[in-house]
């Protein structure tokens, strides 16, 4: 038995709509003398990482954690928060491509949220994108309480889509999330590039 067609889109922020430049947390790490990498390492620990994520934490506290967890190899808790500092300064690029789908999705209709595990910073961050206005809902993890893959996650998303669950899809680059999506009851692709637009606008059928 085929689905229904979706008649909205939820897509994943960082690593979709959202790109980072390796080059930049790079450069900053080599300006500090850190080791290539540890400023990720560190923030994406999970025990710093979840309490963010699930709004139990907010995004200045988080980053607090990460200058403490620096500061030994660093050697001087200004350094560290001077490092930390420089490579916050980044917030990312918006993927043109993805975005003119979004625009395309919309005006043929598509009800488009952003489905995002994120800090209390995301508000801001879609503001310094130009993106407060390119999105019809904002599912944030922080403000729901839980975070992707959660089922409770993807049933918040489908309510703030107003849609049900399977009339959603939703675009993530990570294999966990759209499993979750899958059990939640959303067709879920996992992205790979601007190279999957094309399945995608024929899943819609817009």
């Amino acid at each position: 038995m085929s689905r229904e067609r979706a008649t909205a889109l939820l897509v994943d922020f960082d690593g979709v709509l959202r790109r980072w430049d390796p080059a930049v947390a790079a450069g900053v790490e080599r300006e500090y003398g850190l080791t290539e990498g540890v400023l990720g390492e560190i923030a994406m620990s999970w025990g710093l990482l979840q309490p963010v994520l699930t709004g139990r934490m907010s995004h200045a506290a988080w980053m607090a954690s990460v200058v403490d967890a620096l500061t030994p190899s660093v050697g001087d808790p200004a350094r560290a928060r001077a490092a930390v500092e420089a490579w916050q300064r980044y917030r990312g690029e918006v993927d043109p491509d993805v975005l003119a789908f979004v625009r395309e999705a919309r005006a043929a209709g598509i009800r488009v949220g952003l489905g995002t595990n994120a800090t209390d910073l995301l508000d801001a961050d879609l503001a310094a994108l130009d993106l407060t206005d390119e999105l019809d809902v904002v599912v944030n993890s922080s403000v729901v309480g839980v975070h992707k893959p959660a089922k409770e996650y993807f049933q918040a998303a489908c309510a703030a889509l107003d849609t049900p669950p399977g009339r959603v899809l939703f675009v993530d680059d990570q294999d966990r999330a759209v499993a979750g999506a899958r059990v939640a009851g959303l067709s879920a692709h996992r992205w790979s590039g601007p190279a999957d637009l094309r399945y995608l606008r024929a899943a819609l059928a817009y």
